[in-house]
């Protein structure tokens, strides 16, 4: 009974720690990801502004 509890107990460590690391995993991919769709907002956002001010001179 003893050595079921303990491989038991490994199998939940284990997998604890397999958890984990592939969440680490997955927290770099959409960090990437993220800085990535940051930079690329940035750029689209500053053809925004270029784009309202066109249109400024264009009422005025």
């Amino acid at each position: 009974m003893f050595w079921i509890l303990l491989l038991l107990l490994i199998l939940v460590v284990f997998g604890f720690g397999f958890t984990m690391q592939t969440l680490w995993w997955v927290a770099a991919v959409l960090l990437v990801v993220w800085v990535v769709g940051f930079a690329m907002r940035g750029r689209d956002s500053g053809g925004r502004r270029g784009g309202g001010r066109r249109y400024s001179r264009s009422r005025g």
